[in-house]
This record gives structure tokens, C-alpha cells and sequence, in this order.
């Protein structure tokens, strides 16, 4: 496994992996949904290569930039087996003093994550079609925790005509459903069973849709008056939305996204659950 620190030497390492590759971005502090991620780029690839990088600019100024969890030589020793090349680079290289091109996905990176997180996608976006440039490979890892970032990116490979799939991978879950996430290192022991209600609110909802209900609103009551429960749980935002705009529903015959957000603690935790036949895949 080589590691790559800067923009010759990943493309330098990248001239010499044979195809097709595959692209798992991270932002480190890796846990099994992001190497569920990676080993299936290992079985679908004939090259992997993984990105770690503390993405600053889908940081807003009062969020956890400096706090988020790092352990670099951790990460290395968990996807060595499983990747052939690290691409780790400096905020520097990527954002040189005179940096000044973002892109701007447009209406899917407006609503939910990107009202809450203003700039948030405009980052993310921005990241990943530098990512998509350096690392020039066939597919691309995400996870459907992160559903309306899948929808995002899903777009700039759409409207910047890159040659990539998009492959979105089921959520990864506790045994008791909460959803893997690098931020639940946050939770305490209390805090972090009060935020079972959060899967535990989704799977309700999918429940009585699957039971005939079709009003959104009602679905979305039972969700809410769950997630109460909780006096630890703030919610931010339920929504059932269109899988493709992410507009809201007022009734789910075929086919929608859940998807809500709530702080826990000094945690903010998102998670969403697919309605309808094929409720193991997005994008």
C-alpha cells in the first residue's frame, strides 16, 4: 500500500494502478461502514484507492473542524489489507493560498443538510470533483447514511460529465440500528442510548407505510411524537422527500426518502430509511 501526500505524487500513483479503480473518499477516523465501503471496491476493482482528508471548506465556522476525531496510523493499519493506494494530503495542497473555484450543485444542495449546514454541499461538491480529477477512477464508494450527499454528488457526475459509477452502499448499524458514524465517539453512555429512537422512529415509519399507511403527514407525526420520547434527542428535521429532488411528499405510493437529523449531546447525528421496493440502494 502506498500513501500519496501531494497532487504529483497521487497522480504519479495513480498512473501506475491498473483498472478499473476504485474511490473510497474519507474524512479518516474509519469505522466498519466505511471499510463495508472499501472491501467492496476491493471485490469489484482491480486497484482501490482511499482518501483521507478533513475536508475544511464543508465545515461551517461553528462546527467541529479542530474536534473532529483523527487517528491517522489507526486508519493505515485498518484498509491496508484492502487498498492499494492512500491519497492524504495537506489542506495546503488541496487549498493553496490562492484558491478561488467552488462548485455549486444547484437545487438538491439547498434543502435539509444544505439549510442547515449553509455551505456545507458547496464544500462537498467541491471536494469530491477535485477527488474525481486527481484520482481519475471507474467508480465511486458512498455510503446512504449520508443520502442527500450521494444525491449531490450524483449530480456534479451528471452535469460534469465525469466518466464515474456511483456506487451507494447500504447504511452500516449497531446492533441496536444507530447508524455507524465517526461523530458517535461524542455520545455518552446516556446519551448514546437516547439516540436509538432515532432508526427506531425511521423503521416505524417504514412500518406503517408498509401497513398502508400513505400520508406523509401522519407518517411524519408517529415519527416526531417517537423521537419526543427522548427530552436528550433534539430534532432538527424529519422530512419524507422525493428520492431524486428531494422535495417534500404529501403521500408515499411507490417510493421515498426519510431522512432526519437531531443533536444528541455535543453529537449531530442524520439518518435516513428508503420506502419502497428496492430499499437497499439510492442513486
Amino acid at each position: 500500500m502506498r500513501v500519496a501526500a501531494t497532487i504529483d505524487e497521487i497522480r504519479q500513483a495513480r498512473a501506475l494502478l491498473t483498472g478499473p479503480v476504485g474511490l473510497v473518499p474519507t474524512m479518516g477516523f474509519l469505522h466498519q461502514g466505511h471499510l463495508s465501503l472499501i472491501r467492496t471496491a476491493r471485490r469489484e476493482c482491480a486497484s482501490v484507492i482511499v482518501s483521507i482528508f478533513v475536508n475544511p471548506t464543508q465545515f461551517g465556522p461553528t462546527e467541529d473542524l479542530e474536534s473532529y476525531p483523527r487517528d491517522f496510523e489507526r486508519d493505515l493499519d485498518i484498509i491496508r489489507p484492502f487498498t492499494d493506494l492512500v491519497f492524504a494530503p495537506s489542506v495546503g495542497s488541496i487549498y493553496p493560498a490562492d484558491f478561488s473555484s467552488y462548485v455549486d450543485v444547484g437545487p438538491v444542495s439547498r434543502p435539509l443538510e444544505g439549510k442547515a449546514r449553509p455551505g456545507h454541499f458547496r464544500g462537498v461538491a467541491t471536494i469530491v470533483a477535485k477527488l474525481f480529477n486527481l484520482t481519475q477512477p471507474d467508480r465511486a464508494y458512498f455510503g446512504q447514511k449520508d443520502a442527500q450527499q450521494a444525491i449531490v454528488i450524483n449530480q456534479v457526475i451528471a452535469d460534469l460529465n465525469f466518466p464515474i459509477e456511483l456506487r451507494v452502499l447500504p447504511t452500516i448499524r449497531e446492533p441496536d440500528g444507530l447508524a455507524l458514524s465517526s461523530r458517535n465517539v461524542y455520545l455518552n453512555r446516556e446519551e448514546r442510548n437516547a439516540a436509538r429512537v432515532l432508526p427506531t422512529s425511521l423503521i416505524a415509519i417504514r412500518d406503517r407505510w408498509r401497513a398502508g399507511e400513505k400520508n406523509c403527514g401522519l407518517l411524519l407525526e408517529l415519527g416526531q411524537g417517537l423521537i419526543a420520547t427522548e427530552p436528550t434527542v433534539r430534532l432538527e428535521y424529519l422530512r419524507i422527500a422525493d428520492t431524486k429532488t428531494l422535495e417534500g411528499l404529501p403521500e408515499v405510493d411507490e417510493s421515498a426518502l426519510v431522512l432526519l437529523s437531531a443533536r444528541v449531546g455535543r453529537a449531530r447525528l442524520i439518518d435516513n430509511i428508503l420506502l419502497g421496493p428496492d430499499e437497499a440502494g439510492l442513486c
